[in-house]
């Protein structure tokens, strides 16, 4: 298949294009290149890609709706991933404008090319953070969630009903995948788990928030990879509910949680990489930050339901193959 992909020099957008072109699909992928973080990732990450075959990468801002309709006119795509976004709950507080402009007003221009485009599938990433200050365990999709936390949720849940009207307007399947603390090889510098592991190898103190009493359900970035590899050929039915589905009464839409549905201690986190990199972490406990949460837990029953059994790497395993990584491309 032709698949269109937004984000590829991203953290997750590399490794679904990795995938998607080992299992023989065409990929085009569009991205901005923006200097949120360290460019000598996202170079490293797109010279990767740039290398296989049946990859076509096109440089182009969400926000220039005339470009990415074109490109993805051109791409011919079947099915259209749309990853690429301002990600971070923290940063959202300090630039409010980039979330904006990002994730609402390129997202509503990515939705008018589908429009124009009409793939058989739209999948969208949003973020286990629009559950925000839902208080019951585990968090189903049925759940409400409009009590969000931080700018950053607010604009995927804004994205989550943009997709939604789209598909009740045009016809257009969509999904949309809640993602929960997606963490391995490639991660984005300002996440938790890279910090972790940079911090400890240069024997300097991390920064444990919540006192170190958060939980995650940590989702290693090759099981959420694999789950929506499985997705994308699942697109919804009107008409066609699952047990417990989100399925929309007037669109062929739905919501989906992609997470391990097993949370873990964030000090169980810390001591994985410790194992992994054979240091001992200096800790310094601060209080919890602004927009973030004490625990992420993700029900994943109907996740199950659409794609079988739910892949799942242990916090052990993946934090030793992130240090492995690290410790390859950072020296």
């Amino acid at each position: 298949m032709n698949i269109f992909v937004t984000g590829t020099a991203g953290f997750i957008g590399f490794h679904l294009a990795r995938r998607l072109l080992a299992d023989g699909h065409s990929v085009t992928g569009y991205d901005g290149m923006t200097p949120f973080y360290d460019d000598g990732l996202k170079a490293g990450r797109m010279a990767l890609l740039s290398n296989q075959a049946g990859f076509h990468g096109v440089r182009g801002m969400l926000e220039d709706a005339a470009g990415l309709t074109e490109a993805l006119r051109a791409s011919q795509a079947e099915i259209v991933v749309h990853l690429a976004a301002q990600a971070g709950v923290r940063y959202s507080i300090e630039a409010p404008e980039t979330y904006i402009s990002s994730n609402l007003v390129g997202t509503a221009n990515l939705l008018e090319a589908v429009r124009a485009h009409r793939p058989r599938h739209l999948v969208f990433a949003s973020t286990s953070s629009v559950y925000g200050g839902n208080l019951k365990m585990p968090f189903a999709e049925t759940d409400h969630s409009n009590n969000p936390v931080s700018l950053y949720a607010a604009t995927k849940k804004g994205g989550e009903a943009m997709v939604h009207a789209y598909a009740h307007l045009w016809g257009i399947p969509a999904t949309s995948m809640r993602f929960f603390t997606v963490y391995g090889p490639w991660g984005r510098p300002d996440m938790a788990a890279l910090k972790f592991v940079r911090a400890i190898e240069a024997g300097e103190a991390i920064e444990v928030y919540g006192e170190g009493r958060m939980r995650r359900d940590f989702t290693y970035v090759d099981d959420l990879v694999e789950a929506i590899a499985r997705i994308i050929d699942r697109p919804p039915v009107a008409g066609e509910a699952l047990e417990g589905d989100t399925l929309s009464p007037v669109a062929p839409s739905r919501i989906v949680n992609l997470g391990g549905g097993q949370p873990r201690e964030l000090m169980d986190f810390i001591a994985a990489i410790e194992a992994a990199l054979g240091k001992k972490a200096r800790l310094d406990f601060l209080p919890m930050q602004q927009g973030d949460v004490v625990e992420t837990y993700s029900d994943v029953s109907l996740l199950r339901q659409l794609i079988g059994a739910v892949p799942q790497t242990s916090i052990e395993e993946g934090a030793a193959r992130l240090v492995e990584w690290y410790r390859q491309f950072y020296r």
